[in-house]
């Protein structure tokens, strides 16, 4: 297949207008669409082709941004209602043959010394540690906005510690 001038002044035409190389091959018939893009390039036409897809993809990452801060401001929100409650169960400490699936699995100690335990409370659905673990375990990533909320929850944590 030969490129002439009449093919050539169509392509240029139809590229101007902004038609996909599929429909421009399909238009003039009997070429390919890479060969409507190789032709293109040839005669240095601008690519209108990737501003169009630049748009779809800022559209993408606009909606993925969205997304991830539903996700964020739910994981924030289980988070809180961790904090909220007030009573935590005793501590149950368990040596590792004795602990199972319903129970908090978090280390307190060093594994080299005789003391070593394994909380041993209730762990909660899905997860190997119990309430007031997970809250050390699961940190909610945050902004800087929410640097306030994570300085108060160590302290809150350490006086359930205490009280418990």
């Amino acid at each position: 297949m030969s490129w002439t001038d009449e093919k050539v002044a169509k392509l240029k035409e139809l590229w101007g207008k902004g038609n996909t190389a599929s429909q421009i091959a399909e238009i003039i018939g009997g070429i390919s669409r890479n060969a409507v893009i190789g032709k293109a390039h040839r005669l240095n036409l601008s690519a209108k082709i990737k501003t169009r897809t630049a748009t779809s993809n800022q559209n993408f990452e606009n909606s993925k941004i969205e997304k991830n801060i539903q996700i964020k401001r739910g994981r924030r929100s289980k988070f809180k209602s961790l904090i909220i409650e007030k009573d935590f169960e005793p501590e149950n400490p368990k040596q590792l043959e004795e602990l199972d699936e319903n129970s908090c699995k978090w280390p307190v100690g060093h594994p080299d010394e005789k003391s070593f335990y394994f909380c041993g409370r209730s762990s909660l659905k899905d997860f190997s540690y119990c309430k007031l673990h997970l809250l050390y375990a699961y940190q909610p990533k945050g902004k800087k906005e929410e640097v306030a909320d994570k300085e108060e929850i160590p302290e809150l944590i350490e006086k359930k510690i205490q009280s418990a």
